[in-house]
């Protein structure tokens, strides 16, 4: 699936699915994340991508990892440093150990979201700027 695709509607299920249901309005949305009303929407129907620090923003509002804006082929990792990481956090205190999760959330996340954003550079795109 597509990252703009995806995350459109992961917004869109956290919003509705808010509050055990009940769910919570864009505009009210917005006013939490003191962003203008009409983000969310725009945010929702694919128009617009929502930076990191949005998706962090909503990632803490919701209380969900960031990740899950990402699609799940982009989170598969399996590696040796990441066992070692979990060995030692198991040491950690617990408040330790969450914002140690939040931290490594959102760098998995900016990894993910720089690469699917890199510049189209193609030959066509090079030839139209030196037109210009």
């Amino acid at each position: 699936m597509e990252l703009l695709a995806h995350v459109a509607a992961q917004i869109r299920h956290l919003r509705i699915s808010y509050n055990e249901g009940t769910g919570i309005s864009q505009e009210a949305l917005a006013r939490e994340l003191e962003v203008a009303a009409n983000t969310i929407s725009r945010w929702e129907t694919g128009v617009y991508l929502p930076g990191l620090p949005d998706l962090e923003k909503l990632s803490r509002f919701f209380d969900v990892p960031i990740t899950i804006f990402f699609p799940p082929e982009a989170n598969a990792t399996d590696d040796e440093n990441l066992r070692a990481l979990l060995r030692t956090a198991r040491q950690l205190h617990q408040d330790d150990l969450e914002e140690l999760r939040k931290y490594a959330e959102f760098r998995k996340a900016r990894r993910i979201y720089e690469a699917k954003n890199k510049p189209v550079t193609s030959r066509k795109a090079t030839k139209h700027k030196k037109k210009v």
